[in-house]
């Protein structure tokens, strides 16, 4: 049996809104999901995450963009405001040929480090990230040769090197990954699952060739988050050529597609060797969720489980997506019995 990594800080954080389209409208990354899946998972064995320093952490991250979430909900107080929320951002067309510069207000350097206005800070959500970040590490101490699950909350894999958004703060796929490398694992894969592009994971690693990435999701050609990356011919710049394999699949793609798919991926993560795999498990993408419009079914996920854990590496699967919360807890434990290649044994 899969025992589950949980923190205490998961459900510290509470986004309040989306800032969408201009509108508010009601957050859709909320704390009940981790009592959802608690729920579906209540008999599996449960390990509290442990405490861990910000070395691996800083791998992964640009320090001040560590520093500016670990402080901007203190330094926010002065506008009385409920929520973070950039208003500005340095883009390409503002800056051209000019130098990044940090702003000194910090309404200003807020759209420095976040890179959309639906990604709200309050007065938890460091907490609750950073607590995510020790279950991934936390994973990565207790895996051994099995399979283990991280309830992270809030998700990560939108995280780039230095900004956050997606309704993510910090990468904890990435992270974990680079622990895994740090533990003495030559080769790591990263699979994505969610519906939606890890562009973060991507960026972290997209010059490496120590790390796979490879995800299946919505087209973002289509119209679909991130709109700005996903696509087919990012496959990885000089050490990384190669080591990166996106799948983009059309709305209303079903099961049978979705699972071609991830058997790709597997064949994949062979060829390139890996000697243990990071899964980030969004379950987004299934039918009745309102984020995505492919359809997966639980008999789907399971069987994308089957299919990953027949790669019988060291396996470290944390929780990205999934909205939809009576379906959520099943989706979850649908992928993770398939998963399981060892037929419920201890995972360690």
């Amino acid at each position: 049996m899969i025992r589950v990594v949980r923190s205490a800080e998961a459900r510290r954080h509470v986004p309040g809104a989306e800032i969408w389209l201009g509108m508010r409208t009601p957050g859709t990354e909320v704390p009940e999901r981790v009592d959802a899946i608690e729920a579906a998972l209540g008999d599996w064995p449960v390990v509290e995450a442990t405490a861990h320093g910000d070395e691996v952490l800083l791998d992964v991250h640009d320090a001040r963009l560590v520093e500016h979430l670990r402080t901007v909900w203190e330094r926010w107080g002065e506008y009385g405001a409920d929520r973070v929320v950039p208003y500005l951002f340095p883009t390409p067309g503002l800056l051209g040929d000019l130098p990044l510069r940090e702003p000194t207000a910090v309404h200003g350097a807020a759209g420095m480090y976040g890179h959309d206005t639906m990604t709200l800070i309050g007065p938890g959500t460091w907490e609750a990230a950073r607590g995510a970040i020790d279950v991934a590490l936390t994973c990565v101490d207790e895996v051994g040769d099995g399979v283990i699950y991280g309830l992270t909350r809030p998700p990560g894999h939108h995280v780039t090197r230095t900004a956050y958004g997606g309704s993510c703060y910090l990468n904890n796929a990435a992270v974990s990954a680079q622990a895994l490398r740090r533990a003495g694992h030559a080769r790591v894969a990263i699979v994505d699952i969610d519906a939606h592009h890890g562009n973060g994971t991507q960026d972290v690693f997209y010059a490496r060739g120590d790390v796979l990435y490879a995800s299946l999701h919505v087209d973002p050609g289509a119209g679909w988050f991130p709109h700005y990356a996903g696509f087919a011919d990012e496959v990885g710049v000089g050490e990384g050529l190669g080591a990166n394999l996106n799948i983009p699949l059309a709305p209303g793609t079903g099961d049978m597609r979705w699972l071609d798919a991830i058997m790709r991926i597997v064949q994949q993560v062979m060829d390139y060797g890996a000697t243990a795999m990071v899964v980030s498990l969004g379950v987004d993408a299934a039918a009745d969720d309102p984020e995505s419009p492919l359809e997966i079914t639980q008999s789907g996920y399971f069987r994308a489980g089957e299919l990953l854990g027949a790669l019988e590496l060291p396996t470290i699967a944390l929780q990205e997506g999934g909205y939809h919360l009576p379906t959520l807890g099943s989706l979850v434990r649908a992928t993770l019995e398939g998963l399981d290649y060892d037929g419920g044994g201890s995972g360690a």
